[in-house]
């Protein structure tokens, strides 16, 4: 199933990551991609929201893995960028986070493509600018569909 939405503020990406996250199940995993300075990390501060998460959410850039746990299942947010081989990933134990029972989202999820599980959604989130500044559109794949 592939779902587009359109946002025209920077609140409205916030309000589409919270819905999805209040919505997302134990295990469940996605690959996050747009382009620097897109707004991924403002849709998964409103994902997070979404899970009940009270911890201020930032990039993973130079950590690969963020993990936020108070909220009503653990979000690990993962930043592959930095990844120069995938044995990078099973010395940080990744197949805990993707088979466990919280959600992860993953950000430069190409350069670790042949570990990502069977089953995973993905988000893309594109600018244009023709529409005006703020504009997004947001395309989620293989996810449940998002109650408005």
């Amino acid at each position: 199933m592939v779902q587009i939405f359109e946002t025209f503020q920077e609140d409205q990406t916030r309000q589409l990551g919270c819905l999805l996250g209040q919505q997302v199940k134990p295990g469940q995993v996605y690959t996050l991609t747009g382009d620097l300075g897109v707004g991924k990390t403002v849709f998964c501060q409103g994902f997070a929201a979404g899970l009940g998460i009270t911890e201020a959410v930032c990039s993973p850039t130079f950590t690969i893995v963020q993990i936020y746990e108070s909220g009503r299942l653990p979000l690990y947010h993962f930043d592959a960028y930095r990844i120069g081989d995938v044995e990078e990933m099973e010395e940080i134990g990744y197949e805990d986070y993707f088979y466990g029972e919280g959600v992860c989202l993953i950000e430069w999820a190409e350069l670790i493509r042949e570990i990502l599980p069977e089953n995973y959604g993905s988000i893309t989130i594109e600018k244009d600018l023709e529409k005006g500044f703020d504009y997004r559109r947001i395309t989620i794949e293989d996810a449940e569909e998002i109650k408005r």
